[in-house]
C-alpha cells in the first residue's frame, strides 16, 4: 500500500472530534476523491497524512511508501524524508505571487539541493529545463516568467500542481483544489491531476465538496461524515438516495453543482462534461 491509516482520531481544543476512528488504505497509482459536507474531516485528514498535524495520543499509526509518517499521536522525527515523497496542492495554491512562476514551480525540487543554492534560489540549467517541462504538462509554459499573482486562479493551481511534478512526488494530497474556480478550472484542474495520476502512476487523493467531480475523474471515492468514514468504494456506485441517507440535510451541500456552474447552464454541455443524473430518492 501507499498510504495505510490505522485508528485515527483528532480532538482540537473544546472537545470537537474532526476525525473519529479512521481506518483507510491507499494503493499505489490510485485516485480517490474525498467527499463530505464542511467539517466533516477531509482536510484535516490530507493534513494528517502529510504530517502537517499529530492526531491523539492513542493507538494510531499513518504511513506513507512504507515510511512511518506518525505513531501514537506522534510525528516522526525524520517526516521531512517523507515529506519529500508527498506533494501538497492547497486551496489557495500557495505560490509566491511576487516571484516569477518558473521559480514557484522549481521550489518543489529545494529538498534534493544543496541548502546554500536552496537558500538564494539558484537553478541550474538542467532544473529549469524540468521546470518549464513540467509547466507545458500542465498547459501554462507561456506564463512562465510572469509574476504569480498576474496568473488566473486556474492556472495558479496548475503552476502548484507542476511544482509537485519538479518535486517527483510519489504521492499528490490536493485540498479542495477547485473549491475557488469556476467550472472550465475546475474541469481543467481535475484534468491535470487525472494525467498525473495515469501516466506518472502518482497516487492522487483530492477532497472535493462535490460529487459530480468525484465521479467524472476518481475510480473511487471515501466519504466522510463527522469525522468518520460513512462509504469506501466506486464512484460510479454513488447515488442521490444513498447520500441523502448517509448526510441527511447535509446531503444538498455535496449534491449541488458549484455555484458558479449554475449561472452557466451549457458550460457542460460544449465542453463535453456531463455530471451524472442521480434519480430522485423514493
Amino acid at each position: 500500500m501507499m498510504i495505510e491509516i490505522s485508528g485515527l482520531s483528532k480532538t482540537f481544543k473544546g472537545g470537537f472530534q474532526a476525525l473519529d476512528r479512521v481506518n483507510l488504505s491507499f494503493q499505489q497509482g490510485e485516485m480517490v476523491a474525498l467527499i463530505g459536507a464542511s467539517g466533516s474531516g477531509k482536510s484535516t485528514l490530507l493534513r494528517h497524512i502529510s504530517g502537517l498535524m499529530p492526531g491523539n495520543t492513542s493507538t494510531s499509526h499513518i504511513k506513507v511508501g512504507g515510511r512511518t509518517v506518525q505513531q501514537d499521536g506522534m510525528v516522526e522525527r525524520n517526516v521531512r524524508a517523507v515529506r519529500a515523497d508527498v506533494g501538497f496542492v492547497f486551496q489557495q495554491f500557495n505560490l509566491v505571487g511576487r516571484l516569477p512562476v518558473l521559480t514557484n514551480v522549481l521550489s518543489g525540487g529545494l529538498s534534493r539541493m544543496p541548502l546554500w543554492r536552496s537558500c538564494i534560489k539558484q537553478f541550474t540549467r538542467e532544473e529549469k529545463e524540468l521546470g518549464l517541462e513540467a509547466l507545458a504538462r500542465v498547459g501554462i509554459v507561456d506564463h512562465a516568467y510572469k509574476r504569480a499573482s498576474a496568473l488566473s486562479g486556474g492556472q495558479q493551481q496548475r503552476a502548484a500542481i507542476a511544482r509537485t511534478i519538479v518535486q517527483k512526488a510519489k504521492v499528490v494530497l490536493a485540498d479542495e483544489p477547485i473549491a475557488s474556480l469556476d467550472p472550465e478550472s475546475s474541469r481543467r484542474v481535475m484534468q491535470t491531476l487525472a494525467d498525473i495520476n495515469r501516466i506518472d502512476g502518482t497516487t492522487v487523493v483530492v477532497s472535493l465538496h462535490q460529487v459530480d467531480f468525484a465521479m467524472r475523474f476518481c475510480p473511487r471515492t471515501v466519504a466522510l461524515c463527522r469525522g468518520r468514514v460513512v462509504y469506501d468504494g466506486p464512484s460510479s456506485a454513488l447515488s442521490a438516495g444513498m447520500l441523502r441517507e448517509l448526510y441527511g440535510a447535509e446531503a444538498e451541500e455535496i449534491l449541488a453543482p458549484p455555484a458558479a456552474a449554475q449561472n452557466h447552464s451549457d458550460f457542460h454541455a460544449a465542453n463535453g462534461f456531463h455530471p451524472p443524473v442521480f434519480a430522485a430518492a423514493v
